[in-house]
């Protein structure tokens, strides 16, 4: 994934303008796997300090958007509010259900906001960290 270093700070104010909930979103972005749009999602989960849930009607609208602007999902954000090393948790695993997005986990317990990246296969159980590319 390639994001623009404006998109990697958007995503870390949502995840610190949330805190002590988690935040959510979506990357849209072109077949290169290049981010174009970040879509900002409310987290609607009955247990928000632990779990992220997309409000569905922003979901669908957010995914919406990006085929009306030609985009494809590049990306998955959220936050870690407790983690300074951010991983997928197992419940991240079980409902990751989107194999081709990179997941971008954002770990905001340590002395500077750090942002990860995943490939998480839920069927499979397992999840990997992959490299990202920080543009101007």
């Amino acid at each position: 994934m390639i994001l623009h270093k404006d998109h990697l700070a958007e995503i870390i104010e949502h995840a610190q303008h949330s805190k002590p909930d988690e935040c959510c979103g979506l990357v849209g972005g072109t077949n290169t796997r290049e981010a174009q749009t970040l879509y900002p999602l409310r987290n609607v989960s009955k247990h928000p300090q632990l779990a992220y849930e997309a409000a569905p009607e922003e979901l669908f609208a957010a995914q919406r958007q990006m085929r009306e602007r030609g985009e494809v999902l590049v990306g998955i954000y959220h936050s870690h509010p407790r983690a300074a090393d951010p991983t997928p948790s197992e419940t991240d695993v079980r409902q990751a259900y989107y194999p081709a997005a990179t997941y971008l986990i954002v770990g905001l317990a340590g002395v500077e906001p750090l942002v990860k990246a995943f490939e998480i296969v839920e069927q499979e159980h397992r999840w990997h960290e992959v490299e990202y590319v920080i543009t101007d």
